[in-house]
């Protein structure tokens, strides 16, 4: 999954075969056929003008996961649904992977609507002001409504309780969202332990995940199989599936507790900072620090940063604080042409053709340096 933010305000984000995307327009929907989902009007809003969102989407939407009400393969983009907004509207934070930034500033707070999308393998979200909306597969009760059929246009979820969404994070089979309290909901399959609530069932509602960090977490990511979430505080915990790859970063013996998976939020003791971003990938994990320093663990992270040392933690100086801001979310998507655009020496493990096809990306690798 990545998130590229245009200098005309367009949002695309993808994972897996299907993609979504926002375009922004100050004039209201004109296409009928269009639904408009949310109207910053009904809140209560005192914002004079509307901006209209509309959401699209296009790849393969077998399961639903398109939003447009059947099965279907979109090879172009086309809207699912429209937003009237305040002019205010940001998007959503923490976006998993990204420091957060500053937020935009209004005269009325209640103007400040909040906007999100997240994609998972067959399911999708949208996040607006609080509220959530889902649709997709529903096996494994990856959606959170309480049953496990398919839905396939934007559902709204009204088990997610009275405190806001801040953040949500689709999974292969399962989601997270972190709310305003810095609470913790997950639902979904729990046979790899991605869910954190210490058993390997299903969930079909949000359940609350009762780790042992203290405070609020306030950044949460996660990948097809594995969950992280961050303390106000810097720490890290994480919890999912390992199959002796060492992507969850605890180190020999705290492994998995059943069935290759960990279904218990652990804290990352090895990292000498305190963390302020995290993004897990297929069989990895990255965290950053407000410094700028870039650190990987995992069965492929040498395959794609490697500070020249074969340790079980690599780092890397990416920024100096003045720029991190501008980090997308989504490191690992992006991680190779940040370092390749870096003043030398920068170190890169290339992948040769045949493993990425097989999937052995960790069996060898040619080492450049620039």
């Amino acid at each position: 999954m990545a998130v590229c933010l245009r200098y005309l305000r367009t949002q695309h984000q993808t994972l897996g075969r299907h993609y979504f995307h926002f375009n922004y327009s100050t004039k209201n929907p004109t296409n009928k056929a269009v639904p408009l989902l949310w109207d910053y009007r009904e809140s209560g809003s005192t914002a004079q003008e509307g901006v209209t969102v509309q959401l699209h989407s296009w790849g393969r939407g077998a399961s639903g996961q398109l939003g447009g009400g059947i099965e279907e393969i979109r090879i172009y983009p086309a809207a699912v649904a429209s937003l009237l907004l305040p002019p205010s509207f940001t998007l959503s934070s923490p976006i998993p992977g990204r420091l957060s930034v500053s937020e935009s500033s209004a005269e009325n707070e209640n103007d400040v609507v909040k906007v999100g999308i997240s994609c998972g393998l067959f399911h999708s979200a949208l996040l607006v002001n609080g509220q959530l909306w889902i649709w997709g597969k529903g096996d494994g009760g990856r959606l959170g409504l309480g049953h496990e059929e398919p839905v396939f246009v934007p559902t709204l979820n009204s088990h997610l309780g009275s405190n806001l969404v801040k953040c949500v994070a689709l999974g292969g089979v399962h989601s997270v969202v972190l709310n305003s309290l810095g609470q913790v909901f997950t639902w979904g399959y729990g046979g790899f332990g991605a869910l954190g609530h210490s058993v390997y069932h299903r969930e079909l509602l949000p359940r609350l995940v009762e780790g042992p960090w203290t405070g609020e977490i306030y950044h949460i990511a996660t990948s097809g199989t594995h969950t992280a979430a961050i303390t106000k505080s810097g720490e890290l915990y994480i919890w999912g599936r390992d199959e002796g790859d060492g992507r969850l970063g605890l180190g020999p013996g705290r492994g998995p507790n059943e069935a290759g998976g960990l279904s218990i939020p652990s804290k990352v003791r090895a990292l000498p900072m305190p963390v302020a971003a995290v993004s897990c990938g297929g069989f990895f994990t990255m965290a950053l620090s407000k410094e700028g320093r870039l650190w990987n663990w995992g069965g492929c992270s040498k395959v794609f940063l490697s500070d020249g040392e074969d340790l079980g933690f690599a780092n890397y100086q990416i920024w100096g604080s003045e720029k991190i801001h501008q980090l997308i979310h989504q490191l690992m998507t992006f991680v190779y042409p940040l370092l390749t655009s870096l003043p030398p020496p920068v170190h890169i493990w290339s992948v040769p053709p045949e493993d990425q096809q097989t999937g052995l990306f960790c069996k060898h690798g040619v080492h450049i340096k620039f």
